[in-house]
């Protein structure tokens, strides 16, 4: 089996510009389209909107790894860094802490210098305990002498999906990546960059854990470079993590090929514009919620029939009954009966169709 990196000319990619030309196209009017639409947002319903989004990005690109971190101190953490409201939820969760700070480092600052420094600092911070799962790992290093392969399988019958090249390359391969991410960046449309930079670190593997959201990392902030725009308004891992088996199938069959990697920059940007269309859908919830309390600004509610108002406008699944108002609530059955027949009667909540147990109620839409 031979590796892209084996290949004479590596890392001198190439690709088919009448197969993405396209696609290509596509993505830039999707892109347009949205960062229009984010400039006539106001601030605060901009940061909001930003909040939301690096909230699922965090999630998302720490479960495409299988770790899975609670919602809530998620969205805690970012509020902090936001300037927003916590909700009074004060637990942190190092691992969580530590890749917010790696994915706002690399868009914050994306016009700051890429270095072997920064990428190493991003690395650590994944790992504050220097552990992944159970097992002790090299942090803020490049990964030891062991080959560093991915596989499935049981043992004996392991099935090896990819190899990077030899760990005594590595510094070598990541002072050339680092030199050509900074001439590509005038050369070539930087959404193919961001592709190519994903695809690129992702071959080199330099660390020994965390090799896949650091690359995600390098893909917002070349994506951030290119829109010439410190805030994310799409979750590209979410999207990764929805195809999530196609993504590993594409990278797998690219890493075997030759210098052509036309069918994964294929992928990427049909990815990329399916993550520009979530996103329409999330702003778009963000103006709805917005706009409910301008209309209601003088309406006189309580701290619980507001926090059940905000799920509701979240996105809740079914309908509102009186047991999940006091689940939300923790208050009694005959105040969440109170609460939600004065919403009905303020024209805030409407009654769905069924009797006795089966009654629930909707949040009265915007027209």
């Amino acid at each position: 089996m031979s590796y892209i990196w084996e290949h004479k000319n590596w890392p001198s990619f190439v690709w088919q510009d009448d197969k993405l030309i396209g696609i290509l196209g596509k993505a830039r009017l999707a892109q347009g389209k949205l960062l229009s639409k984010v400039h006539a947002l106001g601030f605060e319903m901009g940061e909001e909107s930003r909040s939301e989004i690096l909230i699922e990005e965090v999630i998302k690109t720490a479960a495409i790894e299988g770790q899975k971190l609670e919602v809530e101190t998620v969205r805690s953490s970012v509020a902090r860094r936001l300037g927003l409201p916590t909700g009074g939820v004060k637990k942190e969760d190092r691992k969580a802490e530590g890749l917010i700070d790696v994915m706002m480092d690399a868009t914050l600052g994306y016009e700051k210098t890429l270095t072997i420094k920064r990428l190493k600092s991003w690395q650590a911070s994944l790992f504050p305990t220097g552990y992944s799962g159970l097992k002790k790992i090299r942090v803020g290093q490049w990964r030891d002498e062991a080959p560093m392969q991915v596989v499935s399988g049981p043992i004996g019958r392991e099935k090896v999906h990819f190899e990077a090249p030899p760990s005594k390359r590595v510094n070598t391969e990541i002072k050339t990546f680092i030199t050509w991410w900074e001439k590509k960046s005038k050369e070539i449309d930087g959404l193919l960059r961001a592709g190519i930079a994903h695809f690129y670190f992702l071959v080199i593997h330099p660390f020994e854990d965390g090799n896949g959201r650091i690359a995600r990392a390098l893909t917002d902030m070349a994506l951030a470079q290119d829109e010439s725009f410190q805030k994310r308004y799409y979750s590209l891992s979410s999207r990764i993590m929805k195809e999530r088996n196609s993504y590993y199938d594409i990278l797998e069959r690219s890493s075997k090929k030759d210098l052509d990697i036309t069918l994964w920059l294929e992928w990427f940007l049909l990815c990329y514009l399916r993550a520009l269309e979530d996103s329409e859908i999330a702003i778009s919830k963000v103006l709805e919620k917005a706009g409910f309390w301008r209309e209601h600004i003088e309406t006189q509610l309580n701290k619980n029939q507001r926090k059940v108002i905000n799920k509701l406008l979240e996105g809740f699944e079914g309908g509102l009954t009186t047991r999940k108002y006091v689940s939300m609530t923790r208050t009694s059955r005959a105040t969440a009966y109170r609460d939600i027949a004065d919403l009905v009667k303020k024209g805030i909540l409407i009654q769905n169709k069924g009797k006795g147990r089966s009654v629930s109620y909707s949040l009265k839409r915007l027209k």
